[in-house]
């Protein structure tokens, strides 16, 4: 998986994917993130021909003007990019597993390592429910919105007011969350306390 941002000018996009190309990758599929301030930053999700490195990809897009590669990494999900229609469709299968459903399936919907439901007690966080790779201990400071957290040199996360309880999710090197990340996980979250009630 790369995060690339480029200009958001008609051919760039064609630009990077022929790059891309020619340097060994074949593009799976992309995602536009979020747009801002005439550029827009995607997910690209690549087959890599066995023996390429990957910085010889990151290098060929790096030399388009205006192109920066801001992350790239393994994918472990297979490819399959789970959008947010899907992910509130898989919800409203069993309204009553909804809130857990949602953990379930952010880190295929999110591209992160992992995510928790935690509830506060006077003992700490305890985890009501997580993916495997999740964390067991927590030191949250509760929030009132999704929020960028400082992390550590492991992983990038984020957390969300969840009910009463929060969510957390985590990537593992990056990237940072982005603005559009947040409200995506705001709504997401919104959704699945109301199919849940």
């Amino acid at each position: 998986m790369m995060r690339v941002e480029l200009p958001d000018v008609p051919g760039s996009l064609g630009r990077v994917a022929t790059a891309i190309g020619e340097a060994g990758g074949d593009i799976e599929a992309i995602e536009i993130v979020e747009k801002r301030d005439g550029y827009a930053v995607d997910d690209v999700l690549l087959e890599i021909v066995p023996g390429t490195m990957p910085d010889s990809i990151v290098s060929a897009c790096s030399q388009l003007d205006g192109v920066s590669v801001l992350w790239i990494n393994r994918y472990a999900a297979g490819g399959n990019l789970f959008l947010d229609l899907e992910v509130v469709e898989a919800l409203t299968e069993d309204p009553r597993t909804a809130r857990d459903r949602l953990i379930d399936l952010l880190p295929i919907a999110f591209r992160v390592d992992w995510a928790a439901r935690v509830r506060h007690s006077p003992a700490g966080w305890a985890v009501v429910h997580a993916t495997d790779a999740a964390p067991t201990d927590f030191d949250l400071a509760p929030v009132t919105s999704p929020t960028r957290l400082p992390g550590d040199e492991i992983y990038v996360e984020c957390a969300s007011p969840f009910g009463d309880d929060h969510l957390l999710i985590g990537r593992r090197g990056g990237p940072e969350f982005l603005d559009s990340e947040l409200a995506r996980l705001e709504h997401l979250v919104g959704l699945a306390i109301t199919i849940s009630r």
